[in-house]
Protein backbone atom coordinates (compact mmCIF):
# COMPACT_ATOMS: atom_id res chain seq x y z
CA UNK A 1 0.00 0.00 0.00
CA UNK A 2 1.25 3.55 -0.57
CA UNK A 3 0.10 7.14 0.71
CA UNK A 4 -2.03 7.82 -2.54
CA UNK A 5 -4.25 4.66 -1.27
CA UNK A 6 -5.13 5.96 1.83
CA UNK A 7 -8.68 7.56 2.72
CA UNK A 8 -8.26 9.27 5.78
CA UNK A 9 -11.42 10.40 7.70
CA UNK A 10 -10.01 12.98 10.46
CA UNK A 11 -12.00 14.29 13.38
CA UNK A 12 -11.38 17.88 14.87
CA UNK A 13 -13.17 19.61 17.74
CA UNK A 14 -11.63 22.58 15.76
CA UNK A 15 -10.49 22.36 12.25
CA UNK A 16 -10.87 25.89 11.01
CA UNK A 17 -13.13 28.36 13.75
CA UNK A 18 -10.49 29.95 15.67
CA UNK A 19 -6.87 29.93 14.48
CA UNK A 20 -4.17 27.72 16.89
CA UNK A 21 -1.51 25.91 16.16
CA UNK A 22 -3.47 22.29 16.84
CA UNK A 23 -5.46 23.30 14.10
CA UNK A 24 -3.03 24.74 11.97
CA UNK A 25 -0.76 21.77 11.79
CA UNK A 26 -4.06 19.90 11.01
CA UNK A 27 -4.65 21.24 8.04
CA UNK A 28 -1.22 21.42 6.59
CA UNK A 29 -1.05 17.25 7.30
CA UNK A 30 -4.13 17.72 5.00
CA UNK A 31 -2.75 19.20 2.49
CA UNK A 32 0.18 17.04 2.35
CA UNK A 33 -1.85 14.14 1.97
CA UNK A 34 -3.76 15.51 -0.52
CA UNK A 35 -0.19 17.05 -2.76
CA UNK A 36 0.82 12.90 -2.35
CA UNK A 37 -2.91 11.67 -3.72
CA UNK A 38 -4.24 10.52 -0.57
CA UNK A 39 -8.10 11.22 0.20
CA UNK A 40 -8.88 12.94 3.07
CA UNK A 41 -12.35 13.91 4.48
CA UNK A 42 -12.50 16.10 7.64
CA UNK A 43 -15.17 15.75 10.40
CA UNK A 44 -15.64 19.00 12.52
CA UNK A 45 -17.74 22.00 14.22
CA UNK A 46 -18.29 24.46 11.62
CA UNK A 47 -19.65 28.27 12.49
CA UNK A 48 -20.37 30.79 9.85
CA UNK A 49 -17.47 33.05 10.60
CA UNK A 50 -14.17 30.71 10.29
CA UNK A 51 -11.11 32.16 11.35
CA UNK A 52 -9.46 30.49 7.53
CA UNK A 53 -10.55 28.05 4.64
CA UNK A 54 -10.10 24.53 5.36
CA UNK A 55 -7.62 22.40 3.24
CA UNK A 56 -9.85 19.43 1.77
CA UNK A 57 -13.62 18.62 2.45
CA UNK A 58 -14.82 19.50 5.44
CA UNK A 59 -18.71 18.19 6.88
CA UNK A 60 -20.26 19.94 9.58
CA UNK A 61 -20.72 18.51 12.72
CA UNK A 62 -23.48 19.71 15.13
CA UNK A 63 -22.26 21.70 17.83
CA UNK A 64 -23.02 24.60 19.94
CA UNK A 65 -21.33 27.45 21.42
CA UNK A 66 -19.28 26.92 24.72
CA UNK A 67 -20.61 28.31 27.60
CA UNK A 68 -17.93 31.69 28.58
CA UNK A 69 -16.28 30.78 25.52
CA UNK A 70 -18.65 31.87 22.77
CA UNK A 71 -15.48 31.36 20.39
CA UNK A 72 -15.22 27.54 20.98
CA UNK A 73 -17.84 24.77 19.87
CA UNK A 74 -18.85 21.95 21.60
CA UNK A 75 -19.55 19.40 19.49
CA UNK A 76 -22.48 17.24 20.98
CA UNK A 77 -23.03 14.06 18.32
CA UNK A 78 -22.25 12.42 15.26
CA UNK A 79 -25.48 13.31 12.83
CA UNK A 80 -26.89 10.80 10.65
CA UNK A 81 -25.98 12.65 7.64
CA UNK A 82 -22.37 12.18 8.56
CA UNK A 83 -22.74 8.84 9.56
CA UNK A 84 -23.74 8.02 5.73
CA UNK A 85 -21.32 10.43 3.92
CA UNK A 86 -18.34 7.99 6.17
CA UNK A 87 -19.59 4.72 5.18
CA UNK A 88 -19.56 6.26 1.30
CA UNK A 89 -16.15 7.86 2.35
CA UNK A 90 -15.29 4.35 3.06
CA UNK A 91 -11.88 5.29 4.96
CA UNK A 92 -9.20 3.17 5.96
CA UNK A 93 -7.98 5.20 8.53
CA UNK A 94 -9.43 7.23 10.95
CA UNK A 95 -7.79 10.05 13.32
CA UNK A 96 -8.85 11.75 15.65
CA UNK A 97 -7.45 14.97 17.19
CA UNK A 98 -10.25 15.66 19.90
CA UNK A 99 -11.25 14.23 23.08
CA UNK A 100 -14.46 15.36 23.30
CA UNK A 101 -18.21 13.37 23.42
CA UNK A 102 -17.54 13.54 19.40
CA UNK A 103 -14.07 11.68 19.59
CA UNK A 104 -15.56 8.86 21.58
CA UNK A 105 -18.09 8.29 19.31
CA UNK A 106 -15.90 8.86 16.28
CA UNK A 107 -13.74 5.31 18.00
CA UNK A 108 -16.68 3.51 18.64
CA UNK A 109 -17.59 4.01 14.82
CA UNK A 110 -14.33 3.07 13.34
CA UNK A 111 -13.77 0.01 15.87
CA UNK A 112 -17.44 -1.28 14.88
CA UNK A 113 -16.41 -1.11 10.92
CA UNK A 114 -12.74 -2.59 11.63
CA UNK A 115 -10.80 0.85 10.77
CA UNK A 116 -7.22 1.47 12.93
CA UNK A 117 -7.65 4.81 14.67
CA UNK A 118 -4.93 7.08 15.34
CA UNK A 119 -5.29 9.74 18.41
CA UNK A 120 -3.53 12.97 18.00
CA UNK A 121 -2.65 15.00 21.05
CA UNK A 122 -2.42 18.58 20.80
CA UNK A 123 -2.61 19.98 24.05
CA UNK A 124 -2.32 18.73 28.05
CA UNK A 125 -6.20 19.27 28.50
CA UNK A 126 -6.02 18.00 32.10
CA UNK A 127 -3.95 20.66 32.81
CA UNK A 128 -6.47 22.81 32.12
CA UNK A 129 -8.81 23.22 35.58
CA UNK A 130 -6.06 24.37 37.53
CA UNK A 131 -6.43 28.02 35.71
CA UNK A 132 -9.72 28.15 37.04
CA UNK A 133 -9.98 27.09 40.33
CA UNK A 134 -10.99 23.34 39.57
CA UNK A 135 -7.83 21.79 39.89
CA UNK A 136 -9.59 18.75 41.78
CA UNK A 137 -10.85 17.87 38.46
CA UNK A 138 -7.76 16.97 36.96
CA UNK A 139 -7.60 13.09 38.13
CA UNK A 140 -11.02 12.50 36.45
CA UNK A 141 -10.17 14.07 33.11
CA UNK A 142 -7.42 12.01 33.24
CA UNK A 143 -9.26 9.18 33.82
CA UNK A 144 -11.68 9.90 30.49
CA UNK A 145 -8.87 10.79 28.76
CA UNK A 146 -6.86 7.57 29.39
CA UNK A 147 -10.11 5.73 28.34
CA UNK A 148 -10.39 6.75 24.75
CA UNK A 149 -7.03 6.41 24.16
CA UNK A 150 -6.70 3.25 25.61
CA UNK A 151 -9.24 2.64 22.38
CA UNK A 152 -7.19 3.84 19.95
CA UNK A 153 -4.42 1.52 17.90
CA UNK A 154 -1.44 4.34 18.58
CA UNK A 155 -1.23 7.86 19.45
CA UNK A 156 1.23 10.42 18.46
CA UNK A 157 2.45 13.66 20.33
CA UNK A 158 4.16 17.15 19.06
CA UNK A 159 7.14 16.25 21.25
CA UNK A 160 9.39 13.40 23.01
CA UNK A 161 8.46 15.22 26.44
CA UNK A 162 4.49 14.74 26.03
CA UNK A 163 5.10 11.29 24.26
CA UNK A 164 6.88 10.44 27.91
CA UNK A 165 3.90 11.63 29.98
CA UNK A 166 1.44 9.96 28.26
CA UNK A 167 3.45 6.95 28.67
CA UNK A 168 3.84 7.67 32.31
CA UNK A 169 -0.20 8.02 32.22
CA UNK A 170 -0.60 5.13 30.59
CA UNK A 171 -2.94 6.03 28.16
CA UNK A 172 -1.77 3.81 25.18
CA UNK A 173 1.53 1.60 24.47
CA UNK A 174 2.07 2.77 21.13
CA UNK A 175 2.84 6.42 21.47
CA UNK A 176 5.14 8.17 18.24
CA UNK A 177 6.12 11.46 17.54
CA UNK A 178 4.17 13.91 15.19
CA UNK A 179 6.57 17.14 16.16
CA UNK A 180 5.64 20.31 13.95
CA UNK A 181 7.33 22.12 11.54
CA UNK A 182 8.02 26.45 10.89
CA UNK A 183 8.18 28.17 7.88
CA UNK A 184 11.65 29.23 7.51
CA UNK A 185 10.33 31.90 4.99
CA UNK A 186 8.16 34.03 7.03
CA UNK A 187 10.00 33.01 10.31
CA UNK A 188 13.78 34.47 9.99
CA UNK A 189 15.79 37.30 11.69
CA UNK A 190 15.79 39.22 8.19
CA UNK A 191 11.64 39.73 9.27
CA UNK A 192 12.64 42.63 11.88
CA UNK A 193 11.44 45.61 11.28
CA UNK A 194 12.70 48.18 13.21
CA UNK A 195 10.09 51.07 11.49
CA UNK A 196 7.10 48.49 12.69
CA UNK A 197 8.25 48.60 16.07
CA UNK A 198 8.88 52.81 15.83
CA UNK A 199 4.80 52.56 14.64
CA UNK A 200 4.12 51.13 17.74
CA UNK A 201 5.84 53.82 19.77
CA UNK A 202 9.06 51.38 20.29
CA UNK A 203 12.34 52.79 19.86
CA UNK A 204 15.33 51.32 18.45
CA UNK A 205 16.94 50.89 21.75
CA UNK A 206 14.33 49.65 23.87
CA UNK A 207 14.80 45.62 24.73
CA UNK A 208 11.37 44.45 23.80
CA UNK A 209 10.39 41.02 25.82
CA UNK A 210 7.52 39.63 23.67
CA UNK A 211 4.04 37.10 24.19
CA UNK A 212 3.06 35.33 21.10
CA UNK A 213 -0.14 33.07 21.97
CA UNK A 214 -4.21 33.43 22.49
CA UNK A 215 -4.99 35.26 25.38
CA UNK A 216 -6.03 33.50 27.72
CA UNK A 217 -5.49 32.23 30.68
CA UNK A 218 -3.97 29.01 30.44
CA UNK A 219 -1.18 30.00 28.50
CA UNK A 220 0.12 31.45 31.79
CA UNK A 221 -1.00 35.34 31.49
CA UNK A 222 -0.85 35.56 35.46
CA UNK A 223 2.82 34.22 35.40
CA UNK A 224 3.66 36.75 33.13
CA UNK A 225 2.43 39.58 34.79
CA UNK A 226 3.79 38.43 38.02
CA UNK A 227 6.97 38.23 36.25
CA UNK A 228 6.76 41.80 34.59
CA UNK A 229 6.01 43.17 37.86
CA UNK A 230 9.31 41.65 39.45
CA UNK A 231 11.39 43.14 36.82
CA UNK A 232 10.09 46.43 37.23
CA UNK A 233 10.80 46.49 40.92
CA UNK A 234 13.92 45.46 40.18
CA UNK A 235 14.70 48.35 37.78
CA UNK A 236 15.01 46.33 34.58
CA UNK A 237 14.49 48.34 31.35
CA UNK A 238 12.65 46.52 29.15
CA UNK A 239 9.33 46.83 26.68
CA UNK A 240 6.66 44.41 26.50
CA UNK A 241 4.84 43.95 23.26
CA UNK A 242 1.83 41.20 23.00
CA UNK A 243 0.81 39.60 19.70
CA UNK A 244 -2.81 37.87 20.04
CA UNK A 245 -6.32 37.69 20.78
CA UNK A 246 -8.34 36.16 23.16
CA UNK A 247 -11.56 36.37 25.93
CA UNK A 248 -8.76 37.24 28.51
CA UNK A 249 -7.41 40.32 26.60
CA UNK A 250 -9.31 43.03 28.95
CA UNK A 251 -7.17 41.48 31.98
CA UNK A 252 -3.48 40.92 30.49
CA UNK A 253 -4.04 44.85 29.22
CA UNK A 254 -5.39 45.71 32.61
CA UNK A 255 -2.39 43.92 34.77
CA UNK A 256 0.38 45.61 32.04
CA UNK A 257 -0.95 48.41 31.08
CA UNK A 258 2.57 49.61 29.47
CA UNK A 259 2.47 46.85 27.17
CA UNK A 260 2.06 47.63 23.84
CA UNK A 261 -0.74 44.82 22.18
CA UNK A 262 -0.20 44.48 18.67
CA UNK A 263 -3.32 42.25 18.15
CA UNK A 264 -3.83 39.34 15.82
CA UNK A 265 -1.38 38.54 13.75
CA UNK A 266 -0.86 36.17 10.96
CA UNK A 267 1.17 34.67 7.51
CA UNK A 268 4.16 37.38 7.10
CA UNK A 269 3.14 39.86 9.30
CA UNK A 270 3.23 37.50 12.11
CA UNK A 271 7.27 36.67 11.01
CA UNK A 272 7.86 40.58 11.44
CA UNK A 273 6.07 41.05 14.80
CA UNK A 274 7.87 38.00 16.03
CA UNK A 275 11.29 38.78 14.63
CA UNK A 276 11.09 42.08 16.03
CA UNK A 277 10.91 40.81 19.39
CA UNK A 278 14.38 40.46 21.23
CA UNK A 279 13.19 37.62 23.92
CA UNK A 280 10.35 35.42 23.78
CA UNK A 281 8.44 34.76 27.21
CA UNK A 282 6.00 31.75 27.27
CA UNK A 283 5.64 30.67 30.52
CA UNK A 284 2.12 28.35 29.79
CA UNK A 285 2.68 24.56 30.78
CA UNK A 286 -0.32 23.56 28.85
CA UNK A 287 1.27 22.54 25.24
CA UNK A 288 1.82 19.73 24.01
CA UNK A 289 4.53 21.34 21.92
CA UNK A 290 4.94 24.95 21.28
CA UNK A 291 4.62 26.52 18.18
CA UNK A 292 5.66 29.77 19.32
CA UNK A 293 8.66 28.38 20.63
CA UNK A 294 9.50 27.01 17.73
CA UNK A 295 8.58 30.22 15.03
CA UNK A 296 10.92 32.65 17.97
CA UNK A 297 13.63 30.20 17.99
CA UNK A 298 13.41 30.09 14.05
CA UNK A 299 13.32 34.17 14.13
CA UNK A 300 16.99 33.83 16.58
CA UNK A 301 14.96 34.78 19.19
CA UNK A 302 16.04 33.50 22.74
CA UNK A 303 12.79 31.64 24.42
CA UNK A 304 12.08 31.69 28.30
CA UNK A 305 10.03 29.12 29.09
CA UNK A 306 8.18 27.11 32.05
CA UNK A 307 9.98 23.51 32.28
CA UNK A 308 7.14 21.39 30.66
CA UNK A 309 6.19 19.48 27.89
CA UNK A 310 6.88 20.91 24.38
CA UNK A 311 9.37 23.29 25.42
CA UNK A 312 11.86 20.50 27.19
CA UNK A 313 11.69 19.01 23.99
CA UNK A 314 12.65 22.58 22.19
CA UNK A 315 14.96 25.29 24.32
CA UNK A 316 18.36 23.53 25.67
CA UNK A 317 18.21 25.36 28.81
CA UNK A 318 21.54 27.74 28.82
CA UNK A 319 22.07 27.15 25.03
CA UNK A 320 19.06 28.66 23.32
CA UNK A 321 17.15 29.77 26.08
CA UNK A 322 16.24 29.11 29.54
CA UNK A 323 13.84 26.28 31.35
CA UNK A 324 12.19 27.40 34.44
CA UNK A 325 10.00 26.01 37.20
CA UNK A 326 6.46 26.30 36.47
CA UNK A 327 5.20 29.27 37.88
CA UNK A 328 8.33 30.48 39.79
CA UNK A 329 8.36 34.04 39.49
CA UNK A 330 11.38 35.32 40.84
CA UNK A 331 13.69 32.65 38.66
CA UNK A 332 12.22 33.75 35.68
CA UNK A 333 12.74 37.17 35.95
CA UNK A 334 16.37 36.31 36.68
CA UNK A 335 17.17 34.69 34.05
CA UNK A 336 14.66 37.36 31.68
CA UNK A 337 16.89 40.22 33.79
CA UNK A 338 20.34 38.56 32.18
CA UNK A 339 19.11 38.71 28.69
CA UNK A 340 17.94 42.20 29.09
CA UNK A 341 21.25 43.51 30.40
CA UNK A 342 23.88 41.07 28.64
CA UNK A 343 23.94 41.34 24.51
CA UNK A 344 26.34 38.49 24.45
CA UNK A 345 24.72 36.06 25.93
CA UNK A 346 21.51 36.71 24.54
CA UNK A 347 22.61 36.94 20.71
CA UNK A 348 24.46 33.60 20.98
CA UNK A 349 21.50 32.14 22.46
CA UNK A 350 19.33 33.55 20.05
CA UNK A 351 21.81 32.17 17.47
CA UNK A 352 21.49 28.46 18.61
CA UNK A 353 17.86 27.96 18.56
CA UNK A 354 18.06 29.58 15.02
CA UNK A 355 20.39 26.68 14.25
CA UNK A 356 17.86 24.23 16.56
CA UNK A 357 15.23 25.35 13.99
CA UNK A 358 16.35 24.32 10.97
CA UNK A 359 16.06 21.20 12.23
CA UNK A 360 12.21 21.13 11.62
CA UNK A 361 10.69 21.12 7.97
CA UNK A 362 6.92 20.19 7.42
CA UNK A 363 7.28 18.17 4.74
CA UNK A 364 9.58 15.21 6.56
CA UNK A 365 7.31 15.63 9.57
CA UNK A 366 4.24 15.01 7.98
CA UNK A 367 5.92 12.19 6.19
CA UNK A 368 5.92 9.93 9.25
CA UNK A 369 2.15 10.54 10.06
CA UNK A 370 1.37 9.07 6.68
CA UNK A 371 3.87 5.93 7.32
CA UNK A 372 2.13 5.51 10.54
CA UNK A 373 -0.97 5.19 8.95
CA UNK A 374 0.21 2.87 6.42
CA UNK A 375 2.31 0.59 9.23
CA UNK A 376 -1.58 0.75 11.33
CA UNK A 377 -3.58 -0.60 8.79
CA UNK A 378 -0.74 -3.12 7.95
CA UNK A 379 -0.95 -3.98 11.46
CA UNK A 380 -4.82 -4.34 11.12
CA UNK A 381 -4.30 -6.61 7.96
CA UNK A 382 -2.27 -8.84 9.81
CA UNK A 383 -4.84 -9.60 12.52
CA UNK A 384 -3.81 -7.29 15.46
CA UNK A 385 -5.78 -4.84 17.31
CA UNK A 386 -6.19 -1.93 20.27
CA UNK A 387 -4.63 -3.60 23.27
CA UNK A 388 -7.24 -4.21 25.70
CA UNK A 389 -7.38 -1.52 28.41
CA UNK A 390 -6.45 -4.61 30.80
CA UNK A 391 -3.21 -5.14 29.48
CA UNK A 392 -2.16 -1.57 30.54
CA UNK A 393 -0.68 -1.03 34.03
Amino acid sequence: MEISDLRIALYSGNYNFVRDGANQALNRLAEYLLRQGAAVRVYSPTTDTPAFEPTGDLISVPSFAFPGRGEYRFPTHISGSAKRDLAEFNPNIMQISSPDRVGHKMVSWARNHDIPVLASVHTRFETYPRYYNLAFLEPVIEAILRRLYRRCDALVAPSESMAQVLREQRMNYDVGIWSRGVDKEIFNPSRCDLAWRQSLGITDDELVIGFLGRLVMEKGLDVFADTIDELRRRGVKHRILVIGEGPAQQWFEDRIPSAVFAGFQQGSDLGRGVASMDILFNPSVTETFGNVTLEAMACGLPVVAAIATGSQSLVKDNESGRLVTPGAIRDFADVLQVYCENDAIRNAHGAAGEKRADEFSWDQINHTVAETYLRLIRQRQSGQSPIKQSAIR
